[in-house]
């Protein structure tokens, strides 16, 4: 067994790597550059996780989503690997200390998100770093022609400018050819070289029901489908209507969104991983990294503005390769919903200025001042005091973002965290001196380790509940703890935040670049307009009309979605089905033939040669090779 098995099974339990993985993981090795294009639980951060720890020194991850990112290390500590992460939820003096771990300890995997990349604290320290390898997953973020385009991104190819010789790996599951070769062109590629496996997912029945009362007809496909579900949402309110309608009606459900807390949302994501809630109902923020393998139906209630997105998100059905179905209920306000989002996405370059003026008035940044201030960032405070949608709010933040005014970070989640910064010998002297803190600092100790090494997360009402007391009281305490110098203290924050990039300009130096603004909103009316018409497609077999966009023109049809099956559900009379079934027999039992062609070589209606060879495929009397050709079934 090689080094890259031992790995995988010493620390992950797998025997073999799945199609691509081992191909990937050489490629690096080899020190290439290398783009992998895997399908949603295609299993991308095993490849990079598993070449970093078949060489010394440190893996850089480049990664969008801070509760991914703190998932994925958690996960690595799990397995006795050493990992750590970085990102604007924490202090300057957190980062600090994980920075400095990364450059003199045994550090294996930094995780970072993409606007830390520019800082100087991070320029100066990953010099110094054994880096072996720049891993960058959601590599579609970089690129203006995806449907998901991070501007922070593009700070990465500063990065390589500081580690020369470092391979790159970039990762993602949605890509079509443009994206393909903007990602390489934008990470200085040295030269192409992709790795994608086929989109095509055998087992996955796409289903698309045009319905007037959606939430009846889930009802009828949560009875229909036993096992795990997901039903995706656009707005956090649906999200509890949902599941409650679903309650009443004996179905187990529950709701997700990023609005809940850290705590709920990790306590309903657990119970629906275990298997103790059948069906989480949620918005997009639902299932980045999430790998349940059995999730037997996946469910869109609206239909996304973009097939990478619905691709992505229905591709959570079915990964342990059984049958499964991914639904899109659609209806005349789909189509209405996302004509409006062009005008959201988009307003107005006047109205744009109108928000980044707003938001330099809001906290009081002079023009010509502001560069590098961060604020806490809560849009509906913005919105109620200038008398602004916070739709269009946030479409003009992205804008500016676009153009390196302003960004904005994710909601973090971040819980409270202490670190004691006296050693044992002086916080006993003080314990002794302040015997007004001696009983709450035995139970900071009592109750978490690691408090002395490295900052600790910590909870105020577990703490209160134990000392049968107030929160209030537990933070007062904490509070005059750091005044007096014994320990860090940094409360728990669960807001966004803004950072001034820039200095801020007044209007007529204020400049929407082309690319930002008129070329984007081309591409995503683009991206609307496919959705609109796959949801709206009678004739093209749903999974052809999936890959096609991806790139895969030479795909053949499912069979099995909403299209193929009426299609194949045509009246034969037994004379004709034998008739046609001889022809294909004789074909077949010469040669094995894709479906196309061998609908071309029978002398008889398409969708008739369709049926027949459905229930051939059904009865086990033909079967479709690794190549995707028919052949005959030679015990038939």
């Amino acid at each position: 067994m090689d080094r890259y098995r031992q790995i995988l099974t010493r620390y992950w339990g797998y025997p073999n790597f799945r199609p691509l993985q081992e191909d990937i993981i050489r490629s690096v090795a080899e020190g290439k550059d290398t783009l992998g294009l895997l399908p949603t639980g295609g299993g991308k951060s095993v490849i990079f996780q598993v070449y970093a720890l078949s060489v010394e020194g440190i893996c850089i991850v480049v990664t969008p989503l801070i509760a991914l990112m703190k998932d994925q290390v958690e996960n690595l500590k799990k397995r006795d690997i050493k990992a750590v992460a970085i990102h604007s939820g924490l202090s300057s003096h957190e980062i600090d200390i994980q920075l400095n771990n990364c450059v003199f300890g045994d550090i294996k995997f930094l995780y970072v998100s993409p606007e830390r990349l520019d800082t100087e604290m991070f320029r100066q320290r990953v010099v110094s770093m054994p880096v072996n390898l720049l891993a960058i997953d959601e590599a579609h973020c970089i690129s203006q022609w995806g449907y998901d385009f991070r501007p922070s991104y593009l700070k990465i190819a500063n990065l390589r400018e500081l580690l020369p010789g470092i391979p790159v790996l970039a990762l993602t599951a949605t890509a079509t050819p443009d994206v393909v070769n903007d990602i390489q062109e934008k990470l200085m590629f040295k030269t192409k070289n992709l790795f994608k496996m086929s989109f095509e997912r055998k087992n996955l029945v796409y289903i698309v029901r045009n319905v007037e009362d959606k939430t009846r007809y889930l009802q009828k496909i949560l009875t229909q489908v036993n096992g795990s579900a997901v039903v995706y949402v656009r707005s956090r309110v649906r999200t509890k209507e949902l599941a409650e309608f679903l309650i009443k009606n004996s179905i187990s459900a529950d709701y997700f969104h990023a609005g809940l807390s850290n705590e709920i949302r990790d306590t309903r994501q657990a119970d629906w991983k275990k298997g103790k809630t059948r069906v989480i109902v949620s918005t997009n923020a639902f299932g980045m990294g999430i790998d349940k393998p059995d999730v037997r139906v996946v469910v869109h209630i609206d239909l996304p503005d973009s097939l990478e997105a619905y691709f992505q998100e229905a591709g959570r059905a079915g990964r342990d390769e059984k049958k499964a179905y991914a639904v899109l209920l659609y209806d005349g306000v789909d189509k209405k919903r996302l004509e409006k989002s062009m005008t959201d996405n988009f307003p107005e370059i006047s109205y744009i200025k109108n928000v980044y003026n707003a938001i330099g008035n809001f906290y009081k940044v002079p023009v010509g001042g502001g560069k590098g201030l961060s604020f806490d960032f809560n849009v509906f405070d913005i919105c109620k005091a200038y008398q602004l949608q916070a739709v269009t709010v946030l479409s003009s933040l992205k804008i500016l973002q676009c153009n390196g005014y302003l960004e904005v970070t994710d909601e973090i989640n971040a819980p409270s965290r202490i670190l004691f910064i006296v050693n044992r010998d002086d916080l006993y002297k003080f314990q002794v001196l302040n015997a007004q803190f001696d009983g709450f600092i035995k139970l900071l100790l009592r109750s978490y380790t690691g408090v002395f090494n490295d900052y600790t997360p910590i909870d105020e009402l577990a703490l209160a509940t134990k000392s049968k007391t107030t929160q209030e009281i537990i933070y007062k305490y904490l509070v005059k703890l750091q005044s007096l110098h014994i320990i860090k203290y940094n409360p728990r924050k669960n807001t966004p935040s803004i950072f001034f990039l820039e200095e801020r300009l007044d209007d007529k130096n204020l400049f929407i670049s082309k690319e930002s603004y008129y070329d984007r909103k081309e591409r995503y009316e683009k991206r609307v307009a496919s959705a609109l018409m796959y949801a709206n497609g009678t004739t093209k077999c749903r999974s052809q009309v999936l890959l096609s966009y991806f790139g895969d023109t030479e795909s053949f049809r499912c069979g099995q979605c909403d299209i193929c099956v009426r299609r194949n559900k045509l009246d034969l009379s037994k004379l004709e089905f034998d008739a046609v079934l001889e022809q294909i027999k004789k074909i077949l039992k010469l040669e094995s033939l894709l479906l196309d062609d061998l609908v071309d070589r029978v002398s008889t209606d398409e969708d008739k040669v369709l049926k027949v060879v459905q229930w051939l495929l059904d009865n086990n009397k033909i079967l479709r090779n690794d190549e995707h050709r028919l052949e005959w079934h030679s015990h038939s």
